[in-house]
């Protein structure tokens, strides 16, 4: 934090504040001890116009003060967040953004936000406790007809780096702008089929990638960085994609779920060894990441793979904010069904207050689709064929290797 005789500038914006303030009037940034958060007070926004504000962690050695952080143009041109309850009483906040009720200062609405473009799709995207910023994002889309089709779009930010905040979210949206249209078929076999889709996501990756560096200040010296994870679901058939260790599970309601996609981690190149999932992730590099997107991305080529379900159960795409404290497929289902939601947004959000609950170390994004009936939502159709679970991954060929970057929480 800078100070000044006139008062303290921002971290975020590097707006210049009155001495003593507590929380950034122009973005809402905490310019000291973040209030402690009560996860029961949360503000419902559905596909509103979000200033871009953050993802998570690369290397955070080195602060970012307002003297180091540039402001992009995206950040700057961002509408004014809109006002939401407080989150220490559940007032009402007031046109100054304080609450009427205790006085606290309101957060930003980038902070903690939900999204249901369907009633059977929806998603949370949390700051979590110990975080002063959320750099988290998610985009979502789904069609209007319960699981015929749904995009689940969720980027992570590296703290560590300058305007992952606002990256995160400019390249979430762009990738899920970039999937509106049905995925390709193939030729009519599983092969030709997953090279079909490989290629649109090798795209996708490309078209985020862009996103990112557009929305980082040309002469930044730590430009701005994030993990990728999608999951696109077309009646009954699960496709994914990942860059990083933000992940997509497939949670039965009955039966073993699955981790769809693969880290692209230091805890990852662990358990291939032969280390304990345990050991690995919980290891001083657990969220060390080998791959990213961002200006100094050395390999955007994407991990790739397809699931045909057969039952009804749950898509989940979500950042490590939840997985750190539920990493296996059980411990998720167990989690849903503590939880004893039935619907996406009433289950994401239990399961970003679960994460809450259990210390919030690090931004949290849950989104989720339900299927109820793989063949589509159509149960008078009686020709549609059986399927069987069956994952195929794809690894494109790695380029020219770059040093792990360092994941850190707080």
């Amino acid at each position: 934090m800078t100070q000044t005789p006139a008062g303290q500038t921002c971290p975020a914006c590097a707006a210049v504040m009155p001495a003593g303030t507590l929380f950034c009037e122009d973005c809402g940034a905490s310019l000291g001890t973040p209030a402690p958060i009560d996860p029961g007070a949360r503000p419902v926004s559905l596909q509103g116009a979000l200033p871009a504000d953050g993802p998570n962690v690369i290397d955070e050695a080195a602060p970012i003060s307002a003297a180091t952080r540039p402001v992009p143009a995206a950040q700057a041109t961002a509408p004014v967040p809109g006002r939401i309850p407080c989150r220490s009483c559940d007032g009402s906040v007031g046109p100054d953004g304080y609450c009427e009720q205790c006085g606290t200062k309101a957060p930003s609405e980038r902070d903690h936000f939900r999204e249901a473009p369907a009633p059977w799709v929806a998603g949370v995207c949390d700051r979590g406790i110990r975080h002063t910023r959320n750099e988290d994002a998610m985009a979502l889309a789904a069609s209007a007809v319960a699981e015929e089709r749904a995009v689940l779009v969720v980027l992570d930010g590296v703290s560590s780096s300058l305007d992952s905040d606002v990256a995160s979210l400019a390249g979430a949206r762009a990738a899920r702008d970039h999937l509106r249209s049905p995925l390709p078929q193939g030729m009519g076999t599983p092969e030709s089929r997953l090279a079909a889709v490989t290629k649109v996501f090798a795209d996708t990756v490309a078209v985020t990638n862009a996103a990112v560096i557009a929305a980082t200040a040309p002469d930044s010296p730590n430009p701005a960085s994030a993990t990728f994870v999608v999951a696109v679901l077309e009646r009954g058939l699960v496709s994914y994609a990942n860059v990083g260790d933000s992940r997509a599970y497939w949670l039965p309601d009955t039966g073993p779920g699955r981790q769809l996609s693969e880290d692209d981690s230091v805890a990852q190149q662990m358990i291939a060894a032969g280390i304990s999932r345990q050991q690995a992730e919980t290891s001083p590099q657990a969220h060390a990441i080998t791959k990213w997107l961002g200006r100094d991305a050395r390999d955007l080529a994407p991990r790739v793979g397809q699931l045909e379900v057969a039952g009804p159960g749950w898509l989940m795409v979500c950042s490590d904010g939840l997985w750190n404290y539920a990493s296996e497929p059980e411990s998720l289902q167990e989690q849903i069904r503590v939880s004893g939601a039935t619907e996406p947004a009433a289950l994401a959000l239990a399961l970003t207050d679960f994460a809450n609950a259990q210390g919030g170390i690090d931004n949290i994004t849950v989104t989720l689709a339900r299927v109820s009936d793989p063949a589509g939502g159509h149960p008078d159709d009686t020709t549609a064929p059986a399927v069987v679970p069956q994952t195929v991954p794809f690894q494109a060929a790695p380029s020219q290797a770059a040093p792990p970057q360092e994941e850190t929480h707080g």
